[in-house]
């Protein structure tokens, strides 16, 4: 079992940026094969895929964020990241990291839950007009 601790979320203004990080309990980002993914989930709606990464340098995003939001892994840090810019309230929601790790077989990644075998608790994200 992979636990992940999801950190960095809090209440921003419109066009305020955050930064989430995503820790995986005893593992190095730097050591692991992996597939790593941030999902979120708005009050009243499904949670929603925003990114995928993967140990061999691979990122998804989903098509409406990829301008705004970028993710990766902060070695130094041994934190999965994702960088949120420009934020608008549609933003608000709980972000979830969400992890197949440390034996990724390579086989497929990205914005669907099946990739992923592991999951956070979620942070919340609140963007204010």
């Amino acid at each position: 079992q992979v636990q992940l601790v999801e950190s960095g979320g809090g209440s921003v203004q419109a066009g305020g940026s955050l930064r989430l990080s995503c820790a995986a309990d005893g593992y190095a980002y730097s050591r692991s094969r992996y597939c790593m993914g941030w999902f979120r989930q708005a009050p009243g709606k499904e949670r929603e895929g925003v990114a995928s990464v993967t140990s061999d340098g691979r990122t998804t995003y989903a098509d409406s964020l990829k301008d705004r939001f970028s993710t990766g892994i902060d070695n130094a840090k041994n934190r999965l990241y994702l960088q949120m810019n420009s934020l608008e309230p549609e933003d608000t929601a709980v972000y979830y990291c969400a992890a197949d790790l440390p034996f990724y077989d390579g086989s497929g990644c990205g914005l669907r839950e099946y990739y992923y075998k592991f999951w956070g608790q979620g942070t919340q994200v609140t963007v204010s007009s």
